[in-house]
């Protein structure tokens, strides 16, 4: 069996590959043409954040089991598409924390010290002990944008220099954060208090463009800018003008939103802006760990059939991914609707299982269920296997239940998430055993099928708001594929859930909002 490997790794992952008897084709750097031409000789593709693996490339693989990323991110795959073809997808989620953190760190510093235009300076000759003053980071207040793995560990060395640590990630509850020492603020806040803002939140819609011209004006005047996150968070034209007024007193970035960054771009003029080629993760002890474990991973599937770190199936056998397979799709899909239509942080996870499903290994079903949680806001960073530590390291309490008897199906799934803002209830079954639905929302009976773009809409019950909901979004060009109406006439409210054709737009969504029949939008990526 072959593999390609097509970004540059470590010697001792090609190393573990060809040991377990697999050829290796090294092509680190390979254009995407020649891509398209070996991925249709290949049983394996590993690869770093350079290749893109589009729908075209999945597409041209006749062979292909499984796609393994040496590091955490997946953005540059389709998975979609790898979905659809049953290609195995892993990645080594943690592998290079550590050195994202560090180098976050090390940014910090060269910020506060101006490290780089000293040593630019003295290179030239020059002797500018004035000019390259710098300013000490004790006691100053770091301000730290997502509380996750590396945003965490950031945040233990910060406390180690005497910086007073504050944080913003509404999916981390302030008692969470308060035992690491860190006080759990809102964005705002965040902003109006922080000498240094360091950005470690993934990057999705919500996220895009988080840091803009209206969270610069929010800013402490002299305030000092770190990102090692992903591109596209930092909005480069508003730092831009913020750096040039003064507001922004240093800006370092290690992302950018198209890379590789363009040489002309108007930071780079700026002498108090810091440009690293996306090295978060670049250090020999982070890109020999994730080598080596991606190579294991994918040997040991090609070889054994064994599945780790995979990020579109669970970690057990082909034998009983086969019987429970739907029910885990089923899980994750409750997951995920319940985290997207819950504003508050999660505390606490309660599943019960009744009837038949009852009788089952029920593990993998709930670590698919905390995947769909977290997965909205971590990303890639969760998977089938760390799910549940990703819950443990965020206090998130995750309990069981079994129960015999199901009243109205032969299995019920019933998800209960407690959150700062309330609480949340999910109920799922299987029609034909296969079939994944979503039975009740919040008390709300309905029969959905849980599945690509919808809307979850919270509204009143009287005659006209369906016509209405419907009118703004034809007019939006927005097609209704499906809908299902739960209906609770005692309360007088519905909960529509609509399946589109293609994502809500903003002014859709916007207008939706306004209509005094309707209580709450939600877009949902089911």
């Amino acid at each position: 069996m072959k593999v390609l490997v097509s970004d540059s790794i470590s010697e001792e992952g090609i190393k573990i590959l060809e040991e377990q008897g697999l050829e290796v084709i090294y092509k680190p750097g390979l254009p995407y043409e020649e891509l398209l031409d070996l991925i249709e000789e290949v049983e394996g593709l590993i690869i770093r954040s350079a290749t893109k693996v589009t729908k075209e490339v999945i597409e041209r693989a006749k062979k292909l089991r499984v796609i393994g990323r040496a590091g955490t991110g997946l953005d540059n795959v389709d998975l979609q598409a790898a979905n659809e073809k049953g290609i195995v997808v892993m990645n080594v989620p943690g592998g290079n924390s550590l050195a994202a953190a560090e180098h976050a760190l090390a940014l910090l510093f060269a910020l506060a010290r101006k490290i780089p235009q000293a040593a630019a300076s003295i290179k030239a000759g020059k002797w500018e002990k004035k000019k390259f003053i710098g300013v000490e980071v004790n006691n100053k207040v770091l301000g730290i944008v997502g509380l996750g793995r590396i945003g965490g560990i950031v945040a233990e060395r910060a406390l180690g220099l005497k910086m007073k640590v504050i944080a913003y990630d509404p999916f981390v509850t302030p008692e969470a954060a308060e035992k690491k020492g860190i006080e759990l603020v809102s964005l705002e806040e965040l902003f109006k208090r922080a000498d240094f803002i360091t950005i470690h939140t993934p990057l999705t819609k919500e996220t895009y463009h988080l840091i803009d011209e209206k969270a610069f004006f929010l800013m402490k005047d002299g305030v000092y800018l770190i990102n090692c996150a992903r591109g596209g968070i930092v909005d480069e034209e508003a730092l831009y003008k913020a750096m040039v007024s003064g507001k922004v007193a240093g800006a370092a970035l290690d992302v950018f939103e198209k890379e590789p960054v363009d040489p002309n771009h108007p930071l780079l003029t700026l002498e108090n802006f810091i440009g690293t080629p996306h090295l978060g993760a670049s250090t020999v002890e982070a890109q020999k760990v994730v080598a080596v474990e991606i190579a294991k991973q994918v040997a040991d599937y090609l070889t054994k059939g064994i599945i780790r770190n995979a990020v579109n199936v669970p970690s057990i056998s082909p034998e009983v991914l086969k019987i429970i397979g739907p029910i885990i799709t089923l899980a994750e899909k409750m997951g995920l609707l319940a985290t997207q239509i819950t504003d508050g942080a999660i505390k606490e996870v309660e599943i019960s299982y009744r009837g038949e499903i009852s009788q089952l290994d029920v593990r993998p079903v709930t670590i698919a269920i905390v995947k769909g949680l977290l997965y909205p806001f971590l990303k890639e960073d969760v998977n089938y296997v760390n799910a549940l530590i990703r819950a443990k390291e965020r206090d998130i309490k995750v309990i069981e239940s079994k129960i015999e008897m199901a009243e109205d199906f032969t299995s019920l799934i019933s998800l209960k998430v407690t959150h700062t803002e309330g609480t949340t209830i999910v109920e799922g079954t299987l029609f034909g055993k296969k079939e994944p639905r979503i039975v009740k929302i919040n008390g709300f009976r309905l029969d959905a099928l849980p599945e690509g773009h919808m809307l979850y809409i919270f509204n009143e019950d009287k005659p006209g708001v369906i016509g209405q909901i419907g009118t703004i979004l034809g007019k939006h060009t927005l097609n209704i594929a499906r809908m299902y109406v739960g209906q609770d006439p005692m309360k007088e409210t519905n909960v529509i859930l609509l399946s589109l054709d293609q994502p809500p737009t903003a002014e859709a969504l916007a207008e939706l909002n306004k209509l005094n029949t309707v209580y709450l939008v939600k877009p949902l990526e089911l």
